[in-house]
This record gives C-alpha cells, sequence and structure tokens, in this order.
C-alpha cells in the first residue's frame, strides 16, 4: 500500500478533473490516476501533422454543454467564441448548386436563403417557432443539470409551463421524426433540424426507444442557449485551464498509471494500478469513476455486457486555402458554421438503414466546419498569413462493427467517400488545396470507432460511453446520477447520467455526491 487519499479518480479526462477541483477546494486529498502520459482525454490538441506548426482539437472540437457556473465556480480562464453561423446545407434541386444558410441569430439573410430554397416564407416562420419553443425548454432544463436529478412529473410541468404541453410530447413522448416532419415539409431543412438527434447516437429518427430524441435534447439545451461555440486556443486550451486548477486545490495527479482494478465495500476502497517500474496499489475513501461504465465493470470484476456501439467517423485537414462553392456562398461564410453534407432527412434515414445491413450510402452524411475561421491562434502566424485553415469533418451513422473486418481499408474508403461527396459541392476538389507535412504527405487523418477504443479506452468507440439517459428521474429521489450499488464509488465521465459531451457536469454532480455521501 503505497498511500491512503479521500478521494481517487480513476482517470484523467476533462471530467476526473472538474471533479478533483471541487473535492480538493472542499478540503478533500485527490489522486487522479491516468493510463496516458497527458490529461484530457478526448478534450485535447495535437500536432497531427509532423513539421506542421498546427494544433489541432484531435477529438471533441465544440463546446455547448460546459456550464458558465462551473466557469466561474472553479474560475476558469477559457474562452468560447460564438460562430456568426450556424449552419450551411449544400444541395443540388433540379441540376442547379443551391445552399440553405442558418445564421447564429437568425435575421433578414437567414430568410432570404429559406425562400430562395422553398419558394416561401413558410418553412422560416415554422423554424423560428419551432427552435422559440426549444429555446423556452433549455432554459428550464440546462439548471437543472447540476442538481439533484429532478423527478419525471416536475420537470415535465416546468417545461410545459415554459414551453408548452406539445413540446414536452415531441422532445419526451413521441420519436422526434414525428416532430421533425410534422412541423416541417422540405426535406433538407427537416435534415438540418434531425441531424441533432444523430451526432454520437445510431438509431432511427423514429425508433420507438427515443434514443434520437435524448441525443437531440442534449445537442439543444447546452447552458440554457444551446449555442455550439469554440474553444479559444483549440479544446487542449480548455484541459490546461482544468488542469490547471486541479493542481492549485491539491489534487495529486500520476500519468503513466494504468488503473487494473477497483475494489470498494461501500464504505473503504483499495485501488490497483500499473506504472512503467512497479505495479501498486492505494486505498481510499471513494472512488470517482471517469472511464466507461463498461470499462468499470471490468475493473471491479463484474460482468461488463455488451460493447456500446460507437458510430461516426472523425477527419481532421489542413488546406492552403479555402475551396470555392458551386453555389456561389462565400466559403468563409459556409465553412465558419456546420457545414451539413448529404444530411437531408431522407438521407440520414437511408444512411441508417443501410449501416444496419453492413453497407454504407455513395455519398455518407456528415457535418464540417473550419475552427480557424473563428480561432485561428491554433496554427502559426505564418501559416495565418499565407491564408492555411483547418478542416473537421464527423460523419454519422457508421457503427463500429462496419469496421472490424478490416478497419485500415473501411477507413480509407470512407474518407474518399466523403471527400467525394464534398467535392460535389466545390468549384475544384479538396484534394488540390490540402497542404502538405514536412515528409510531403497530404494533412489528412481520420479516426475510427475502433481507433477511439485503442487510443482512448473506449469501449467500442461511442462517444458517450453507452446510450443517453433522460436528465430526470422516473419516480422518487435519483440522487445526482452519478451512483453506483456501492455507496462509496461514483461514475464520473461521460458515462454519467447528464454526462457526455465536453460538459463537467459528470465531474461536478460527482463531486456533489461524493461531498454529501460525507
Amino acid at each position: 500500500m503505497t498511500r491512503r487519499f479521500d478521494v481517487v479518480v480513476v482517470g484523467g479526462g476533462h471530467n476526473a478533473l472538474v471533479a478533483a477541483a471541487y473535492l480538493g477546494r472542499a478540503g478533500r486529498s485527490v489522486l487522479i490516476l491516468e493510463r496516458d502520459d497527458h490529461l484530457g482525454g478526448a478534450a485535447v490538441s495535437a500536432e497531427a501533422f509532423v513539421g506542421v506548426p498546427a494544433r489541432l482539437s484531435r477529438f471533441s472540437y465544440l463546446v455547448s454543454l460546459l456550464p458558465s457556473r462551473i466557469v466561474a465556480d472553479l474560475g476558469l480562464r477559457v474562452s468560447l467564441a460564438s460562430r456568426g453561423v450556424s449552419s450551411f446545407t449544400p444541395a443540388i434541386r433540379a441540376g442547379r448548386p443551391v445552399g440553405l444558410l442558418v445564421e447564429r441569430e437568425p435575421g433578414p439573410a437567414t430568410a432570404a436563403s429559406f425562400r430562395a430554397l422553398t419558394g416561401s416564407d413558410t418553412e422560416f416562420g415554422r423554424w423560428l417557432d419551432f427552435y422559440g419553443r426549444l429555446g423556452a425548454l433549455a432554459k428550464v432544463v440546462a439548471p437543472t443539470l447540476l442538481e439533484p436529478l429532478p423527478r419525471k412529473e416536475e420537470l415535465r410541468a416546468a417545461v410545459i409551463a415554459a414551453a408548452g404541453e406539445p413540446v414536452w410530447r415531441q422532445v419526451f413522448e413521441a420519436p422526434i421524426g414525428e416532430a421533425i416532419t410534422e412541423t416541417f415539409a422540405d426535406d433538407l431543412v427537416r435534415g438540418v433540424v434531425a441531424t441533432d438527434g444523430l451526432i454520437g447516437t445510431h438509431t432511427s429518427l423514429h425508433a420507438p426507444d427515443l434514443l434520437a430524441n435524448r441525443c437531440f435534447l442534449y445537442h439543444l439545451i447546452g447552458d440554457g442557449t444551446g449555442e455550439w461555440r469554440v474553444p479559444v486556443g483549440g479544446m487542449g486550451a480548455v484541459t490546461a485551464e482544468l488542469v490547471r486548477v486541479a493542481r492549485e486545490a491539491g489534487a495529486v495527479i500520476a500519468t503513466g498509471a494504468e488503473v487494473t482494478r477497483v475494489d470498494t465495500d461501500g464504505r473503504s476502497a483499495e485501488v490497483g494500478y500499473r506504472t512503467a517500474d512497479a505495479a501498486k496499489t492505494v486505498a481510499a475513501h471513494q472512488v470517482l469513476s471517469g472511464v466507461a461504465p463498461h470499462v468499470l465493470a471490468g475493473l471491479r470484476g463484474r460482468p461488463a455486457g455488451a460493447r456500446p456501439v460507437g458510430c461516426q467517423l472523425k477527419i481532421n485537414v489542413l488546406l492552403t486555402r479555402l475551396p470555392g462553392l458551386r453555389s456561389g456562398a462565400d466559403p468563409s461564410q459556409a465553412f465558419a458554421g456546420t457545414f451539413h453534407l448529404d444530411e437531408s432527412y431522407v438521407e440520414l434515414e437511408n444512411a441508417y438503414q443501410a449501416s444496419t445491413s453492413g453497407t454504407v450510402p455513395e455519398f455518407p452524411p456528415g457535418e464540417t466546419y473550419c475552427h480557424t475561421l473563428t480561432d485561428p491562434s491554433i496554427l502559426d502566424p505564418e501559416l495565418v498569413a499565407k491564408g492555411w485553415h483547418t478542416l473537421t469533418l464527423f460523419g454519422l451513422h457508421l457503427p463500429v462493427e462496419l469496421f472490424t473486418v478490416d478497419n485500415d481499408a473501411v477507413r480509407a474508403d470512407l474518407v474518399e467517400r466523403y471527400l467525394a461527396g464534398l467535392n460535389r459541392h466545390l468549384t475544384e476538389p479538396v484534394q488540390d488545396c490540402l497542404a502538405r507535412d514536412a515528409e510531403g504527405r497530404p494533412c489528412i487523418e481520420a479516426r475510427t470507432p475502433l481507433d477511439l477504443e485503442a487510443e482512448l479506452a473506449m469501449p467500442g468507440g461511442h462517444i458517450f460511453h453507452g446510450d443517453l439517459a433522460w436528465p430526470f428521474a422516473e419516480d422518487g429521489p435519483g440522487g445526482w446520477g452519478v451512483e453506483t450499488d456501492a455507496g462509496n464509488l461514483f461514475v464520473c465521465g461521460a458515462g454519467a447520467r447528464r454526462g457526455g459531451g465536453v460538459s463537467g457536469i459528470g465531474g461536478h454532480n460527482a463531486a456533489m455526491a461524493a461531498l454529501a455521501a460525507g
């Protein structure tokens, strides 16, 4: 036995750092054990291309769910920049390239874009009404994420009072596909709305389990506004601040320390871990787990159950210039927000159905954005002066099973398909705009669910550590949504209820539960 701590945190992701900062400030001694040589988990920046001074947000890349309250509580010196554009969706109609622009604050330009696409102002009016009601819902739900789980009926009453009973029914009771198809008539507009229910989530928009609804909810309630913002300096800047406040709170951080077992009787615990030169054991009063519940079960010597199903491809590229668009849209505007690619409603549903049969469409759905249009600081100033930019793509409906036979071949094939899909809307092939690294190779990298499993210990490459859950308790007191069957073991990572995304919510709530438990 090497030492004893009040709390041992398994894993050094951003939620673990949040939890350690809160607990340390409350006077608890905290040890963080991280298997990798760096902290942050998926919330990291890296120079992905040899000899090129560009630090990309390699995995997680935008921030919505991080509450202002956590930023204020911990004194985080982070800057989250607003994008002027919410989204741009290119399409080809009657052989003619077109596009739908949605500003962050929809105004005359958005109205004109809707009108040009659909032929009237009807869809835009529906859009404003739909998202106005969802905005009222967000203002009710977001503050509850940092409190003990509300009972379902309590949350229902509050949502109905603020946003109306139809909104509760559309989001919480009927498949979200019904609300989308009943509200909007245009297939492209429907698809833009629908994507928020499918990020990192492999399901149909009409599935009766409402998994898409849960994903949709969390993508629209962040900090009460639902706005997705760019971390200035890249995602690594957020992690660096969390490391700072955790250390200042007294947390001891050990990297290169892979946890091998977690034993607890509900009152005290032991955590075994392995470093480069020894196997060690540390005692603790409480344990917080930042790893996926599937992994935690294995560490406790218990059946882990079915492996989660991750379902995305992440592609990062570096460009020497932004390509032009066939529609005539300004690329500095179109790529500044979420650039929806082959994500009409029909295309999304077709892609899901194809993926369940083990295939993918010729042009799979995905979405891109250009970090450097909002925050050029992740590039060396010389590259900025040359007009270089990053481009990030997140592909949908690509379950881990598609990659199991030949991960490398499927990854390469999908990269080519996405580039071909993008090229249909460009005035020049994006390949002609790719930068090259110091060894002459194109600056492009991709990560599949299997890659995430290997690099980040995410079972199945599932970015949420498992299916998202509703932010309420069905009945009776629900605790903080981080509790386990052991009274001194709490889940603090993405696998906590209300824990997905770069939010710190899982870490905050686990810390509060641990403090309340004594």
